[in-house]
């Protein structure tokens, strides 16, 4: 079926995000008969609020929030995210239509030395804005220092390579599509250090009821991620956390079977808690894999971690 009015992606402006909505834009070009696409800029919570650390910042959704109300007013067509950011329940009206295959799922310190995590010395600055890896951070270096940092991929890159910090963590997802990999140290082994729930998936959303439009996306769907993103996200709807929570998750799919492993720990490190189960890969059972890894959490004491965790940060910064 062809369109002659262009698609308009709605996307933020930074270098990353621009390079995910464009690699969704090419996905759509790829198609025979395809409409032309338009990038659509649009500033979120998140760009501007660059001054306060994301663990301050009341409810969820603060680099997406602002893009879906323009897909809801129909001002965009498609809404380009990483998928980590999405909230898990989605705005009434919204279609998780496409889930591109995931990339690297790891976390990347990049050090200004090159050295790897064990070998920084005692003492030194590693920047992140993500409780849950400064939470890590602290059960494996329990000497290091932890210092806030925000901004894009290439201002974090450049302001380790200044001197700013020590060290940074980053998706290594992202420093991978902008071409940056070669800065990467080390990349930190998912058993110990595990990434954010859907972290290296770019998720594309469109109004539910816009079909003309979901068919051009439906050739952009991978079934792998989608399988091991709907275990992750289940488990975290059932544990009610979000990116203020120190949880990493990691479902993979082999052959006809999904495996999920969770955690979490205190902010100091303490007090680790762990669950992992598999399940055959279809649809139905891996909402039910996630399900039940984190009701094996919460009865291992993952809710009353969660609620000290929360009640600590009302009071001082981690």
């Amino acid at each position: 079926m062809s369109r002659t009015r262009a698609l308009r992606i709605g996307t933020r402006a930074s270098a990353l995000a621009l390079w995910q909505s464009r690699e969704v834009a090419a996905h759509i070009a790829a198609q025979p008969d395809a409409p032309p696409t338009e990038l659509v800029h649009i500033r979120t919570s998140g760009d501007v609020q660059t001054e306060i650390p994301l663990w301050q910042t009341r409810g969820r959704a603060f680099f997406t929030r602002e893009i879906d109300r323009a897909l809801l007013d129909g001002a965009v067509d498609i809404a380009v995210h990483s998928l980590k950011d999405l909230p898990t329940e989605l705005d009434a009206g919204i279609a998780l239509a496409a889930l591109l295959p995931r990339a690297d799922p790891r976390d990347a310190l990049l050090s200004r030395s090159g050295a790897t995590l064990a070998a920084l010395p005692a003492g030194a600055r590693i920047g992140t804005s993500s409780l849950r890896r400064r939470a890590f951070l602290a059960r494996a270096r329990p000497d290091i220092a932890l210092v806030e940092l925000r901004g894009n991929v290439p201002t974090r890159i450049e302001r380790v390579q200044r001197g700013d910090y020590d060290a940074i963590v980053l998706a290594a997802a992202g420093v991978t599509r902008l071409g940056l990999a070669h800065h990467v140290s080390e990349y930190l082994d998912p058993e110990t250090f595990p990434p954010a729930v859907s972290q290296g998936v770019i998720a594309v959303c469109a109004r539910q009821e816009d079909e003309p439009t979901a068919r051009w996306l439906a050739a952009l769907e991978d079934s792998d991620a989608r399988l091991s993103v709907t275990a992750e996200r289940a488990l975290l709807r059932h544990l009610e956390g979000g990116c203020q929570v120190p949880l990493g998750a990691l479902a993979t799919v082999h052959g006809g079977s999904l495996t999920l492993m969770a955690a979490l720990c205190a902010l100091d490190g303490t007090h680790p808690l762990s669950a992992r189960a598999q399940a055959p890969a279809t649809p139905a059972e891996a909402e039910a894999l996630g399900v039940r890894v984190a009701t094996a959490l919460l009865e291992r004491g993952a809710a009353e971690l969660m609620r000290q965790e929360r009640a600590a940060r009302t009071v001082e910064p981690p």
